[in-house]
């Protein structure tokens, strides 16, 4: 498996990317890629099947997307060229306007579908003809049975984010979507793991792919800052609205869907905008809310664990985890939003008295041995803790 080096190529033209794309990608000031894009891009526009180990925030969709937008050809009606599995609406719509403005540059139309919203708007869109469909895999299986779509003339398949379709159990649904793509294509396939059941997809679904990893980007522990606050139930939300206050994007993370509208709720009171987003809102609501927190509009997301895999935004100042984690490896993945692409940030457990055990545990997992420091919502350290040392109090 290749990784990450020294000598990669610095600019997109020498990947081998034609000058629409380049032209696209510059326009947007993107003009050095990522080392995801580097290592995978030549072998995806040599043909090849390839399989990406990468976390998000990488930059793995242009990685594929790129590749695969400059090799389809123009597709029928209702016979896309092109197909992204992803295992969230929320991830189907991103990857759809990342890649909207390479596919304008070089002719091709790209749709997102998936469910919770109209099918019949997705039929219309896709009966006048679209070369890249992006799809949660429950939603692409309507749209088969219901012969709104065929997969026959689908040249290019993209698995994106393997390892959360195995989570999130959409693997069997995968599967069958990749069983009825039988004529002759390339397969994509990006994940954070490669072993388990995303190992079988490969094995199953790949010939002989070029095997890349991105050492480089993966997210450490000692990448983040990480502060663990002792604090009292009636006292919880307005220690949450403090630490916000000195961030420009917060994620605040619950454990229950009906936390988090509560939450949400409590912090718009005490004047920090805060919408919730979990699977019980309507598409359209969750959207609004992930689109008004991207473009600063919004200074808090509160999320449930399921939701957040939706969830791609850079640039996240502090990462909250206002109800403790279940384990380390959710810890991870929550404190994980915040340390994308290259940068760094804070992770801040608020902890209740019945809590401080589990908090010590989770400490000797992670290998990040701190004080349980009490504090209320008038503690002036709220407005600094990245600058605050617990170890000094």
């Amino acid at each position: 498996m290749s990784d990450t080096a020294s000598s990669l190529p610095e600019t997109f033209a020498a990947l081998g990317l034609n000058d629409e794309i380049v032209d696209a990608l510059n326009e947007r000031g993107i003009t050095s890629p990522f080392p995801v894009q580097a290592l995978t891009i030549p072998d995806a526009l040599a043909g090849r099947d390839v399989c990406g180990k990468a976390k998000t925030g990488s930059g793995k969709t242009l990685a594929f997307g790129l590749p695969v937008l400059q090799r389809m050809t123009k597709a029928e009606p209702n016979h896309p060229t092109g197909l992204v599995l992803v295992p969230t609406r929320e991830l189907a719509n991103q990857v759809t306007e990342e890649l909207e403005p390479a596919a304008q540059a070089v002719g091709r139309r790209a749709l997102a579908v998936y469910g919770g919203a109209p099918i019949e708007k997705q039929i219309e869109k896709l009966d006048k003809g679209i070369d890249l469909v992006v799809a949660t895999p429950g939603r692409m299986i309507d749209l088969i049975e219901r012969k709104a779509v065929s997969v026959a003339d689908v040249a290019h398949v993209i698995v994106d984010e393997a390892d959360r379709m195995a989570d999130m159990g959409f693997l069997p649904q995968v599967e069958w979507i990749l069983r009825n793509v039988e004529a002759e294509h390339q397969t994509l396939l990006f994940s954070a793991t490669l072993d388990g059941a995303v190992n079988t997809l490969i094995r199953r679904y790949q010939t002989d792919p070029s095997m890349h990893e991105v050492a480089a980007d993966e997210i450490t522990v000692d990448e983040m800052t990480h502060r663990f606050i002792a604090v009292h139930r009636m006292d919880k939300p307005k220690v949450a609205a403090a630490i916000s206050r000195s961030a420009g994007r917060t994620i605040m993370f619950t454990r229950t869907k009906a936390m988090a509208d509560r939450l949400a709720r409590d912090l718009e009171d005490f004047g920090v905008k805060a919408a919730p987003i979990h699977g019980d809102l309507r598409q359209s609501s969750r959207e609004k809310s992930l689109r008004d927190f991207s473009e600063g509009r919004l200074e808090v997301l509160v999320a449930t664990d399921v939701a957040a895999r939706g969830i791609h935004v850079d640039e996240v100042d502090i990462v909250i985890q206002y109800d403790p984690p279940s384990d380390h490896k959710t810890y991870l993945h929550r404190a994980g939003r915040t340390a994308r692409a290259g940068s760094t940030g804070l992770v801040v457990t608020l902890s209740m008295w019945d809590e401080e055990l589990d908090i010590k545990r989770l400490q000797k997992r992670i290998d990040v041995l701190q004080p349980l420091v009490e504090m209320f919502s008038n503690d002036e350290r709220l407005n600094d803790l990245a600058g605050w040392d617990p170890h000094a109090d």
